[in-house]
């Protein structure tokens, strides 16, 4: 796969509320970026908390931009004790729940950011569409 399709990213987003609806019954934002983080796909699903629009939509920015996790992007933080701005990009989140999505040689394609849950649960839905992804 050479790119992220506007297809795929809709299913991603499927995939991502269908999980999240099931798995804690609440509902989330979705945002699925391109791999330079530019938002390809969003929906908000009916209740979601209106904050998790732009939260949904930073996650899956840094993910893409970084190339990894928000939570592998805090921890770094934490253990160098630096901060985001550090990077300068004022886009940047450090917070759980975005995670890159990586085609099957690794290759960065996309990310995919959640809002609307606990950051602990928005990391681990966008975590198991991004190993779907993958495989």
């Amino acid at each position: 796969m050479s790119q992220l399709t506007l297809t795929t990213a809709r299913d991603l987003i499927t995939q991502a509320m269908a999980y999240a609806t099931e798995n804690f019954k609440k509902p989330v934002c979705v945002s699925v970026c391109d791999a330079t983080g530019l938002l390809l796909a969003f929906v908000r699903m009916d209740g979601a908390p209106v904050r998790s629009v732009a939260i949904s939509q930073g996650k899956g920015y840094s993910a893409a931009r970084m190339g990894v996790t928000t939570q592998a992007v805090l921890e770094r933080l934490h253990r160098e004790h630096i901060e985001i701005g550090y990077f300068c990009d004022p886009l940047l989140t450090a917070l759980p729940g975005g995670s890159p999505l990586k085609d099957k040689d690794g290759v960065l394609r996309g990310a995919i950011g959640v809002s609307g849950l606990t950051s602990a649960e928005d990391q681990q839905v966008t975590d198991y569409i991004a190993a779907k992804f993958a495989a």
